[in-house]
């Protein structure tokens, strides 16, 4: 198997590219060490929403709704208000619509490449982001730590692993997600319709008007309930949700099949993940996002157990660690 692994470009931008056997991704240091690409290109899948040319600049002024960008604090913050352990920082509101904070600090940020290299299997890159006093992330959120993210690629498809390291003095508020953004076709020769999906959602979270949680859950539709089981397109209704995981035989997932090319990509982000948000762009056929995340909308601002909410704290010196992965499985 022909492995590689390398410094190049990407639409005019400073890339990583992995390459092993028949699959292909590229990831971009400068632009939140998002995994902007992940292909087949011996079946010419394109896995994940990749900008056109004529996209770029929009994508670098919001690289939000194309490829894995990474959200750290992930999604919304009520009046930008974040408080923890008696203090409240104030994040910048970046919403108007909804007078919130939004997606955090570190997606459009240049990240650190610390090594890349390839062997006789796989081909990897990792990427780190080192907070200290003077970081732009530590302006809002000064506490030092360190996020690490790799990527492998093998013939086994993409393997990611992210990290983040408490490496300072005091206690850290560890809240993350991944805004992931899934081809639907993914296949050149397939169309929308030949898409439906499963995912491992549990309850679904009331949201009000400014698309925060109330703390209560509200019912699920019979078509929601067709989520857990599959068998759902993807763009069967307008989706901007949020709802807890029910990780189904200890895995936490979501499965895209495609019923012409007669392909199954699964994408595998681990049980540390205790919500997902989901959304499709006004149900515009094309793609749609499933993202893991940690913790609940707006959690430091709710009344709920920590636990509960994904509120998660890390004492100084200790690492939160997870792992995900992007496979496909041929059907029979």
């Amino acid at each position: 198997m022909t492995t590689r692994a390398y410094a190049g470009n990407y639409q005019g931008e400073q890339a990583i590219w992995l390459q092993a056997g028949r699959y292909e991704a590229a990831v971009l240091p400068e632009i939140g060490a998002n995994l902007i690409a992940f292909r087949d290109i011996e079946k010419g899948y394109n896995f994940l929403h990749e900008p056109a040319a004529v996209e770029m600049e929009a994508f670098k002024a919001s690289p939000i709704i194309h490829g894995i960008p990474v959200l750290f604090p992930p999604n919304r913050y009520e009046d930008g208000k974040f408080p923890w352990q008696g203090k409240v920082y104030e994040l910048p509101v970046n919403e108007a619509k909804t007078g919130n904070h939004l997606h955090g600090f570190v997606h459009n940020i240049p990240w650190a490449v610390e090594k890349f290299a390839a062997d006789d299997t796989e081909s990897r890159v990792t990427l780190a982001l080192q907070v200290r006093e003077g970081h732009s992330v530590y302006a809002y959120l000064p506490f030092e730590f360190t996020i690490r993210l790799t990527y492998t690629l093998n013939d086994s498809g993409l393997h990611q692993q992210i990290r983040v390291h408490n490496e300072g003095q005091v206690a850290m508020p560890c809240l993350l997600a991944f805004h992931t953004a899934i081809n639907a076709p993914f296949a050149p020769s397939s169309e929308a319709a030949d898409y439906t999906f499963k995912m491992t959602i549990g309850n679904r979270w009331q949201l009000n008007e400014r698309m925060l949680p109330t703390g209560e859950f509200q019912p699920l539709s019979a078509a929601e309930e067709k989520m857990k089981v599959g068998g759902l397109s993807p763009f069967f209704d307008s989706m901007d949700n949020h709802y807890t995981t029910a990780p189904q035989n200890g895995r936490n997932y979501m499965e895209l099949t495609d019923s012409k090319a007669g392909v199954k990509l699964v994408y595998d982000v681990g049980t540390s993940y205790k919500q997902w948000m989901i959304w499709n762009n006004g149900a515009t056929e094309g793609f749609f996002c499933p993202e893991p995340q940690m913790n609940l909308v707006n959690a430091p601002n709710v009344n709920l157990p920590a636990e509960q909410i994904g509120l998660v704290s890390l004492e100084p010196g200790e690492i939160w660690e997870e792992t995900g992965r992007l496979y496909v499985i041929e059907q029979s």
